[in-house]
Protein backbone atom coordinates (compact mmCIF):
# COMPACT_ATOMS: atom_id res chain seq x y z
CA UNK A 1 0.00 0.00 0.00
CA UNK A 2 1.85 3.74 -0.79
CA UNK A 3 1.64 5.60 1.69
CA UNK A 4 0.99 8.96 0.14
CA UNK A 5 0.15 11.58 3.67
CA UNK A 6 -0.43 10.31 6.79
CA UNK A 7 -0.84 12.50 10.06
CA UNK A 8 0.31 10.29 13.46
CA UNK A 9 -0.68 12.22 16.96
CA UNK A 10 1.26 10.40 20.20
CA UNK A 11 -0.14 12.34 23.28
CA UNK A 12 0.43 10.91 26.85
CA UNK A 13 -3.81 10.07 27.42
CA UNK A 14 -2.57 6.91 25.12
CA UNK A 15 0.53 6.26 26.65
CA UNK A 16 -1.22 4.37 29.71
CA UNK A 17 -3.15 2.38 26.72
CA UNK A 18 -0.54 1.98 24.47
CA UNK A 19 -0.08 5.20 22.49
CA UNK A 20 -3.46 6.36 21.10
CA UNK A 21 -2.17 7.11 16.84
CA UNK A 22 -5.08 8.65 14.59
CA UNK A 23 -4.92 11.57 12.14
CA UNK A 24 -5.15 14.99 13.99
CA UNK A 25 -8.73 16.30 13.65
CA UNK A 26 -10.20 12.87 13.58
CA UNK A 27 -12.02 13.57 17.39
CA UNK A 28 -9.81 11.73 19.80
CA UNK A 29 -8.59 13.56 22.98
CA UNK A 30 -5.09 13.75 24.70
CA UNK A 31 -4.23 15.10 27.75
CA UNK A 32 -2.68 18.25 27.76
CA UNK A 33 1.24 18.62 27.35
CA UNK A 34 3.68 21.58 28.31
CA UNK A 35 5.47 21.08 24.76
CA UNK A 36 3.67 20.00 21.44
CA UNK A 37 6.18 19.03 18.07
CA UNK A 38 5.88 18.71 14.84
CA UNK A 39 7.82 16.14 13.08
CA UNK A 40 8.11 15.72 9.33
CA UNK A 41 9.49 13.19 7.15
CA UNK A 42 9.11 10.91 3.47
CA UNK A 43 9.68 7.45 3.58
CA UNK A 44 7.91 4.02 3.12
CA UNK A 45 4.86 2.64 5.77
CA UNK A 46 7.87 0.40 7.53
CA UNK A 47 9.60 4.18 8.23
CA UNK A 48 6.68 5.49 9.39
CA UNK A 49 5.88 2.83 11.86
CA UNK A 50 9.42 2.60 12.79
CA UNK A 51 9.98 6.44 13.40
CA UNK A 52 5.79 6.77 15.24
CA UNK A 53 7.52 3.80 17.92
CA UNK A 54 10.78 5.59 18.73
CA UNK A 55 8.19 8.83 19.00
CA UNK A 56 6.29 6.82 21.28
CA UNK A 57 9.26 5.66 23.53
CA UNK A 58 10.43 9.50 23.87
CA UNK A 59 7.09 10.15 25.15
CA UNK A 60 6.93 7.12 27.63
CA UNK A 61 10.65 8.77 29.17
CA UNK A 62 9.62 12.36 28.46
CA UNK A 63 5.96 12.30 29.29
CA UNK A 64 6.25 16.80 29.05
CA UNK A 65 6.70 16.27 25.21
CA UNK A 66 4.12 15.69 22.82
CA UNK A 67 5.43 14.27 19.07
CA UNK A 68 2.73 15.08 16.12
CA UNK A 69 4.29 12.89 13.03
CA UNK A 70 3.32 13.98 9.50
CA UNK A 71 4.48 11.14 6.50
CA UNK A 72 4.40 12.57 2.56
CA UNK A 73 5.85 10.42 -0.09
CA UNK A 74 7.30 11.84 -3.35
CA UNK A 75 6.68 15.77 -4.22
CA UNK A 76 4.21 16.30 -1.92
CA UNK A 77 7.19 16.14 0.69
CA UNK A 78 8.92 19.31 -1.00
CA UNK A 79 6.30 21.16 -2.08
CA UNK A 80 4.49 21.10 2.11
CA UNK A 81 7.92 22.28 2.75
CA UNK A 82 8.28 25.06 0.52
CA UNK A 83 4.62 26.02 2.01
CA UNK A 84 5.91 26.24 4.98
CA UNK A 85 9.10 28.00 5.09
CA UNK A 86 6.86 30.49 3.10
CA UNK A 87 4.41 30.88 5.92
CA UNK A 88 6.84 30.76 8.81
CA UNK A 89 5.49 27.79 10.13
CA UNK A 90 8.27 25.00 9.72
CA UNK A 91 7.75 21.80 11.09
CA UNK A 92 9.76 21.65 14.54
CA UNK A 93 11.81 18.02 13.21
CA UNK A 94 12.01 17.55 9.62
CA UNK A 95 14.21 15.05 7.73
CA UNK A 96 16.36 16.06 4.76
CA UNK A 97 19.48 14.83 2.92
CA UNK A 98 22.75 15.44 2.22
CA UNK A 99 21.92 17.28 -1.44
CA UNK A 100 19.30 18.98 0.27
CA UNK A 101 21.38 20.30 3.32
CA UNK A 102 23.06 22.95 2.88
CA UNK A 103 20.41 23.90 0.43
CA UNK A 104 18.09 24.52 3.00
CA UNK A 105 20.02 25.85 5.79
CA UNK A 106 21.20 28.98 3.29
CA UNK A 107 17.36 29.66 2.67
CA UNK A 108 17.06 29.93 6.35
CA UNK A 109 14.76 27.02 6.55
CA UNK A 110 17.08 25.49 10.09
CA UNK A 111 18.23 25.99 13.02
CA UNK A 112 21.84 25.99 13.88
CA UNK A 113 22.45 23.32 16.21
CA UNK A 114 25.52 24.06 17.77
CA UNK A 115 24.08 25.83 20.99
CA UNK A 116 22.38 22.52 21.82
CA UNK A 117 25.69 20.81 21.54
CA UNK A 118 26.66 19.12 23.74
CA UNK A 119 24.42 19.96 26.82
CA UNK A 120 21.21 18.80 25.10
CA UNK A 121 22.21 17.12 22.12
CA UNK A 122 25.25 14.45 22.35
CA UNK A 123 27.07 13.92 19.04
CA UNK A 124 30.62 13.08 20.85
CA UNK A 125 30.24 9.32 19.67
CA UNK A 126 30.33 10.16 15.83
CA UNK A 127 33.49 11.96 15.53
CA UNK A 128 34.13 15.07 13.82
CA UNK A 129 34.58 13.86 10.47
CA UNK A 130 30.73 12.35 10.72
CA UNK A 131 29.66 15.87 11.89
CA UNK A 132 31.40 17.59 8.94
CA UNK A 133 29.07 15.87 6.65
CA UNK A 134 26.20 18.02 7.65
CA UNK A 135 28.14 21.25 8.55
CA UNK A 136 27.90 24.00 6.16
CA UNK A 137 29.68 27.27 6.88
CA UNK A 138 31.37 26.27 10.14
CA UNK A 139 27.69 25.30 11.52
CA UNK A 140 26.11 22.61 12.52
CA UNK A 141 22.45 22.20 10.96
CA UNK A 142 21.34 18.87 11.46
CA UNK A 143 22.62 15.68 12.42
CA UNK A 144 22.94 12.58 10.56
CA UNK A 145 20.82 9.06 10.98
CA UNK A 146 23.39 6.88 9.63
CA UNK A 147 25.57 5.83 6.55
CA UNK A 148 24.70 4.80 3.58
CA UNK A 149 26.15 5.23 0.24
CA UNK A 150 24.82 4.59 -3.58
CA UNK A 151 24.08 0.79 -4.49
CA UNK A 152 23.17 -1.01 -6.95
CA UNK A 153 19.60 -3.77 -6.52
CA UNK A 154 19.10 -6.75 -8.24
CA UNK A 155 16.28 -9.83 -7.94
CA UNK A 156 18.63 -12.58 -7.46
CA UNK A 157 15.85 -15.31 -8.21
CA UNK A 158 15.39 -13.48 -11.81
CA UNK A 159 18.90 -13.87 -12.26
CA UNK A 160 19.24 -17.32 -10.60
CA UNK A 161 16.07 -18.15 -12.96
CA UNK A 162 17.81 -16.53 -16.23
CA UNK A 163 21.37 -18.08 -15.66
CA UNK A 164 22.96 -14.51 -15.21
CA UNK A 165 25.57 -13.53 -13.52
CA UNK A 166 24.74 -10.70 -11.94
CA UNK A 167 27.11 -7.30 -11.57
CA UNK A 168 29.86 -7.55 -9.21
CA UNK A 169 32.71 -5.67 -7.70
CA UNK A 170 34.62 -4.51 -10.92
CA UNK A 171 31.66 -3.99 -13.64
CA UNK A 172 32.24 -1.49 -16.09
CA UNK A 173 29.11 0.24 -17.55
CA UNK A 174 30.19 -1.48 -21.08
CA UNK A 175 29.40 -4.87 -19.11
CA UNK A 176 26.64 -3.55 -16.86
CA UNK A 177 24.94 -2.81 -20.70
CA UNK A 178 25.46 -6.19 -21.74
CA UNK A 179 24.23 -7.49 -18.68
CA UNK A 180 21.05 -5.56 -18.41
CA UNK A 181 20.46 -6.31 -22.12
CA UNK A 182 20.58 -10.19 -21.80
CA UNK A 183 18.02 -9.74 -18.79
CA UNK A 184 15.86 -8.10 -20.71
CA UNK A 185 15.99 -10.57 -23.15
CA UNK A 186 15.10 -13.15 -20.42
CA UNK A 187 12.63 -11.40 -18.60
CA UNK A 188 10.88 -9.84 -21.11
CA UNK A 189 11.36 -6.22 -18.87
CA UNK A 190 13.55 -3.37 -19.25
CA UNK A 191 16.53 -4.89 -17.51
CA UNK A 192 17.44 -2.01 -15.51
CA UNK A 193 16.32 1.58 -15.30
CA UNK A 194 16.85 4.62 -17.06
CA UNK A 195 18.89 6.15 -14.74
CA UNK A 196 20.23 9.30 -16.83
CA UNK A 197 17.47 10.84 -13.96
CA UNK A 198 19.48 9.50 -11.40
CA UNK A 199 21.59 12.75 -10.25
CA UNK A 200 24.09 10.64 -8.15
CA UNK A 201 24.53 7.87 -10.23
CA UNK A 202 25.45 10.91 -12.56
CA UNK A 203 28.03 12.31 -9.92
CA UNK A 204 29.44 8.49 -9.14
CA UNK A 205 30.07 8.56 -13.37
CA UNK A 206 31.56 12.00 -12.85
CA UNK A 207 34.14 10.48 -10.40
CA UNK A 208 35.13 8.07 -11.36
CA UNK A 209 36.01 10.33 -14.75
CA UNK A 210 37.92 12.55 -12.44
CA UNK A 211 35.14 15.42 -12.34
CA UNK A 212 31.74 15.86 -10.03
CA UNK A 213 28.39 17.10 -9.91
CA UNK A 214 28.72 20.30 -7.95
CA UNK A 215 32.09 21.92 -7.22
CA UNK A 216 33.07 25.14 -5.20
CA UNK A 217 32.74 27.05 -8.97
CA UNK A 218 28.74 25.61 -9.23
CA UNK A 219 28.38 22.42 -11.70
CA UNK A 220 31.19 20.60 -11.97
CA UNK A 221 30.64 19.24 -15.23
CA UNK A 222 30.45 20.58 -19.03
CA UNK A 223 28.29 19.98 -22.31
CA UNK A 224 30.96 17.19 -23.55
CA UNK A 225 30.68 15.04 -20.00
CA UNK A 226 26.71 15.43 -20.36
CA UNK A 227 27.02 14.39 -23.85
CA UNK A 228 28.61 11.19 -22.88
CA UNK A 229 26.29 10.38 -19.97
CA UNK A 230 23.43 10.71 -22.43
CA UNK A 231 24.15 8.95 -25.15
CA UNK A 232 25.31 5.99 -22.60
CA UNK A 233 21.86 5.71 -21.95
CA UNK A 234 20.00 6.37 -24.74
CA UNK A 235 22.29 3.85 -26.82
CA UNK A 236 21.24 1.52 -23.73
CA UNK A 237 17.38 2.61 -24.21
CA UNK A 238 17.27 1.98 -27.94
CA UNK A 239 18.90 -1.93 -27.27
CA UNK A 240 16.33 -2.71 -24.83
CA UNK A 241 18.55 -2.61 -21.77
CA UNK A 242 16.21 0.05 -20.02
CA UNK A 243 12.76 0.05 -18.70
CA UNK A 244 10.46 2.47 -21.39
CA UNK A 245 9.99 6.09 -20.71
CA UNK A 246 6.79 6.51 -19.75
CA UNK A 247 7.97 3.04 -16.96
CA UNK A 248 10.65 5.55 -15.53
CA UNK A 249 8.88 8.56 -15.30
CA UNK A 250 6.58 7.15 -12.63
CA UNK A 251 9.54 7.08 -10.08
CA UNK A 252 9.55 9.67 -7.95
CA UNK A 253 12.17 9.34 -5.86
CA UNK A 254 10.16 6.65 -3.64
CA UNK A 255 11.08 2.94 -3.41
CA UNK A 256 6.98 2.10 -4.56
CA UNK A 257 7.34 3.63 -7.34
CA UNK A 258 10.60 2.82 -8.76
CA UNK A 259 10.72 0.35 -11.57
CA UNK A 260 12.76 -2.28 -9.74
CA UNK A 261 9.80 -2.12 -7.26
CA UNK A 262 7.16 -1.91 -9.86
CA UNK A 263 8.63 -5.67 -11.23
CA UNK A 264 9.07 -3.76 -14.35
CA UNK A 265 13.14 -4.23 -13.98
CA UNK A 266 15.62 -6.53 -12.44
CA UNK A 267 17.60 -4.17 -11.42
CA UNK A 268 17.26 -0.76 -9.69
CA UNK A 269 19.81 2.02 -8.68
CA UNK A 270 18.91 3.58 -5.03
CA UNK A 271 20.85 4.39 -1.81
CA UNK A 272 22.25 1.43 0.22
CA UNK A 273 19.74 2.08 3.50
CA UNK A 274 16.52 1.51 1.24
CA UNK A 275 17.12 -2.09 0.17
CA UNK A 276 15.56 -3.18 4.01
CA UNK A 277 12.36 -1.05 2.39
CA UNK A 278 12.69 -2.62 -1.12
CA UNK A 279 12.69 -6.03 -0.01
CA UNK A 280 9.70 -5.59 2.38
CA UNK A 281 7.19 -4.92 -0.76
CA UNK A 282 8.97 -7.44 -2.93
CA UNK A 283 8.99 -11.13 -3.45
CA UNK A 284 11.91 -11.93 -5.15
CA UNK A 285 15.39 -11.80 -2.88
CA UNK A 286 17.38 -9.31 -3.96
CA UNK A 287 20.90 -8.61 -3.78
CA UNK A 288 22.92 -5.31 -3.37
CA UNK A 289 26.40 -4.24 -4.90
CA UNK A 290 28.34 -1.22 -6.29
CA UNK A 291 27.37 1.13 -9.43
CA UNK A 292 29.84 0.15 -12.67
CA UNK A 293 32.72 1.69 -13.07
CA UNK A 294 34.06 3.54 -15.86
CA UNK A 295 36.88 0.77 -16.13
CA UNK A 296 38.49 -2.26 -14.48
CA UNK A 297 40.52 -1.38 -11.60
CA UNK A 298 39.42 2.31 -11.26
CA UNK A 299 37.83 5.03 -9.06
CA UNK A 300 34.16 3.71 -7.72
CA UNK A 301 32.87 7.30 -7.18
CA UNK A 302 31.06 6.31 -4.30
CA UNK A 303 31.75 8.05 -1.09
CA UNK A 304 30.20 7.84 2.52
CA UNK A 305 26.93 9.84 3.01
CA UNK A 306 25.06 10.56 6.17
CA UNK A 307 21.26 8.49 4.51
CA UNK A 308 19.38 11.03 6.11
CA UNK A 309 18.86 14.10 8.78
CA UNK A 310 17.00 15.67 10.94
CA UNK A 311 17.15 19.13 11.17
CA UNK A 312 15.32 21.39 13.86
CA UNK A 313 13.30 24.39 11.54
CA UNK A 314 13.99 27.76 11.96
CA UNK A 315 11.01 28.91 13.26
CA UNK A 316 10.72 26.57 16.17
CA UNK A 317 9.79 27.49 19.65
CA UNK A 318 11.06 24.74 21.26
CA UNK A 319 14.58 24.44 19.50
CA UNK A 320 15.67 22.70 22.72
CA UNK A 321 13.24 20.07 23.06
CA UNK A 322 13.43 19.11 19.93
CA UNK A 323 17.54 18.73 20.00
CA UNK A 324 16.92 16.49 22.72
CA UNK A 325 14.02 14.30 20.57
CA UNK A 326 17.13 14.14 18.25
CA UNK A 327 19.53 13.39 20.43
CA UNK A 328 17.29 10.67 21.93
CA UNK A 329 16.62 9.08 18.05
CA UNK A 330 20.34 8.27 17.52
CA UNK A 331 21.72 7.69 21.05
CA UNK A 332 19.16 5.69 22.70
CA UNK A 333 20.02 1.95 22.63
CA UNK A 334 16.30 0.99 22.24
CA UNK A 335 15.26 3.39 19.42
CA UNK A 336 18.31 1.96 17.34
CA UNK A 337 16.83 -1.71 18.00
CA UNK A 338 13.42 -0.10 16.60
CA UNK A 339 14.77 1.85 13.47
CA UNK A 340 17.30 -1.22 12.61
CA UNK A 341 19.61 0.46 9.84
CA UNK A 342 16.19 1.27 7.47
CA UNK A 343 17.61 5.29 8.07
CA UNK A 344 21.40 3.70 7.27
CA UNK A 345 23.69 2.24 9.39
CA UNK A 346 24.05 3.96 12.64
CA UNK A 347 26.56 6.46 13.46
CA UNK A 348 26.65 5.92 17.14
CA UNK A 349 29.30 2.69 17.43
CA UNK A 350 27.48 1.99 20.78
CA UNK A 351 23.85 1.56 18.89
CA UNK A 352 25.66 -0.07 15.80
CA UNK A 353 27.36 -2.39 18.47
CA UNK A 354 23.96 -3.10 20.38
CA UNK A 355 21.72 -3.68 17.06
CA UNK A 356 23.80 -6.12 15.23
CA UNK A 357 22.65 -9.44 16.79
CA UNK A 358 19.06 -8.48 15.99
CA UNK A 359 19.20 -8.00 12.89
CA UNK A 360 17.97 -9.59 10.25
CA UNK A 361 19.45 -11.05 6.91
CA UNK A 362 18.44 -8.08 4.57
CA UNK A 363 19.66 -5.75 7.59
CA UNK A 364 22.80 -7.79 7.66
CA UNK A 365 23.59 -7.25 4.13
CA UNK A 366 23.05 -3.39 4.09
CA UNK A 367 25.86 -3.26 7.30
CA UNK A 368 27.87 -5.54 5.56
CA UNK A 369 27.74 -3.76 2.08
CA UNK A 370 28.68 -0.48 4.27
CA UNK A 371 31.64 -2.19 5.14
CA UNK A 372 32.62 -3.34 2.15
CA UNK A 373 32.92 -0.34 0.92
CA UNK A 374 35.85 1.12 3.02
CA UNK A 375 38.53 0.62 0.68
CA UNK A 376 36.63 1.98 -2.06
CA UNK A 377 34.85 5.38 -1.34
CA UNK A 378 36.75 8.38 -1.89
CA UNK A 379 36.38 11.51 0.08
CA UNK A 380 33.12 13.01 0.90
CA UNK A 381 32.36 16.12 -1.55
CA UNK A 382 31.60 19.31 0.13
CA UNK A 383 27.68 19.91 0.62
CA UNK A 384 25.75 20.56 -2.48
CA UNK A 385 25.28 24.59 -3.17
CA UNK A 386 22.43 26.69 -3.25
CA UNK A 387 19.90 25.73 -5.72
CA UNK A 388 20.70 22.16 -5.84
CA UNK A 389 17.27 20.48 -5.08
CA UNK A 390 15.77 22.89 -7.67
CA UNK A 391 18.41 21.53 -10.07
CA UNK A 392 17.72 18.21 -9.60
CA UNK A 393 13.39 18.17 -9.66
CA UNK A 394 13.39 20.73 -12.34
CA UNK A 395 16.24 20.54 -14.71
CA UNK A 396 17.66 17.44 -14.55
CA UNK A 397 14.65 14.96 -14.65
CA UNK A 398 12.85 16.76 -17.12
CA UNK A 399 15.26 17.14 -19.38
CA UNK A 400 16.34 13.53 -19.42
CA UNK A 401 12.57 12.59 -19.64
CA UNK A 402 12.60 14.76 -22.90
CA UNK A 403 15.92 12.72 -24.29
CA UNK A 404 13.48 9.29 -23.77
CA UNK A 405 10.73 10.39 -24.85
CA UNK A 406 12.88 11.16 -27.95
CA UNK A 407 11.84 15.20 -27.81
CA UNK A 408 15.18 16.42 -28.08
CA UNK A 409 18.83 14.86 -28.93
CA UNK A 410 21.63 13.89 -26.78
CA UNK A 411 23.40 17.48 -27.90
CA UNK A 412 20.69 19.84 -26.91
CA UNK A 413 20.00 17.80 -23.50
CA UNK A 414 23.70 18.41 -22.82
CA UNK A 415 23.41 21.67 -23.56
CA UNK A 416 20.64 22.89 -21.89
CA UNK A 417 21.71 20.66 -18.80
CA UNK A 418 24.61 22.86 -18.66
CA UNK A 419 23.34 26.09 -19.28
CA UNK A 420 20.14 25.59 -17.27
CA UNK A 421 22.19 24.46 -14.35
CA UNK A 422 24.67 27.33 -14.39
CA UNK A 423 21.51 29.71 -14.23
CA UNK A 424 19.82 27.67 -11.13
CA UNK A 425 22.95 26.74 -8.94
CA UNK A 426 24.40 29.59 -6.96
CA UNK A 427 27.43 29.97 -4.99
CA UNK A 428 27.81 32.04 -2.10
Amino acid sequence: MRLNRRTFMLGTAGAAAGIALGPVGSGQTFAAESVQLRAMWWGSNDRSKRTLSVARLFQEKNPDIAIVGESLSGEGYWTKLATQMAGRAIADIFQLEPNTISDYSKRGACLALDPFVPSVLDVNAFGQDMLKLTTVDGKLWGVGLGLNSFAMFHDADAFAKAGVTPPGLDTTWSEYADIAIEMAKATGKGGGPYAARYAYVFDAWLRQRGSSLFNESGLGFGVEEAKEWYAYWEDLRKRGGTVAADVQTLDQNTIDTNCLALGYSAIGMAYSNQLIGYQLIMKSKLGIGMLPRAEKGGPSGHYYRPALIWSIGATSEHGEEAARFISFFVNDVEAGKILGVERGVPMSPTVREAILPQLNPTEAETVKYINALKDQVGSYPAPAPLGATEFDHRVFRPIADELAFERISVADAAERLVSEGKTTIRTG
